[in-house]
């Protein structure tokens, strides 16, 4: 069986790629496929999450035991075949390739296909250009902190000028 999984970007809105693998290959050959296919070296630490309906994280594969003394079992992508964590269409899963901040891709697997196998991985679709594997983390804070004053707008008043104008308050008059 082969499973197709789409990947997107948080950072990249025209960003997509998906990879079609074989059910058998384990989360290496997915981790490899996903770095090939945006340009990535191989060479920084990366987890997979299982996450729920809502993108909260659950079960972590990691590239390498961090030797944890947690009752948690311990899910190693080498060893991990996907087919043992993956159960059906539409399982969510986060892919963070940068430590530091937290960046990562979010995939779905979008679907199953019977009676057929692969050899290796293929990148089916290349869509946009990937997020930079690595960020200057004072910019990265600078972006974030703009991001946050915008979306807040915290050049604004809350509480408008501070005059009080009986039109405002006459809506809302409940002994009426």
């Amino acid at each position: 069986m082969v499973y197709r999984f789409k990947l997107v970007s948080d950072e990249k809105d025209n960003f997509s790629r998906e990879i079609e693998i074989d059910s058998e290959a384990n989360f290496l050959q997915l981790r490899n496929a996903i770095l090939d296919s945006v340009g990535y070296s191989k060479d920084e630490l990366d987890s997979f999450f299982l996450c729920d309906d809502e993108w909260q994280k659950e079960e972590e594969i990691t590239l390498e035991d961090m030797d944890t003394s947690s009752d948690k079992d311990t899910w190693l992508m080498e060893t991990t075949p996907l087919y043992e964590m993956i159960e059906e269409e539409g399982q969510k899963l986060i892919f963070v390739f940068d430590y530091m901040t937290e960046r990562s891709f979010f995939m779905e697997m979008k679907e199953a296909i019977p009676g057929r196998n692969l050899a290796e991985p293929i990148c089916t679709l290349k869509q946009g250009t990937a997020p930079a594997q690595h960020v200057d983390i004072q910019e990265f804070e600078r972006a974030i902190d703009d991001k946050m004053a915008k979306e807040f707008d915290l050049t604004d008043d809350f509480y408008d000028d501070g005059q009080y104008n009986e039109e405002d308050v006459q809506d809302f008059n409940l002994l009426d």
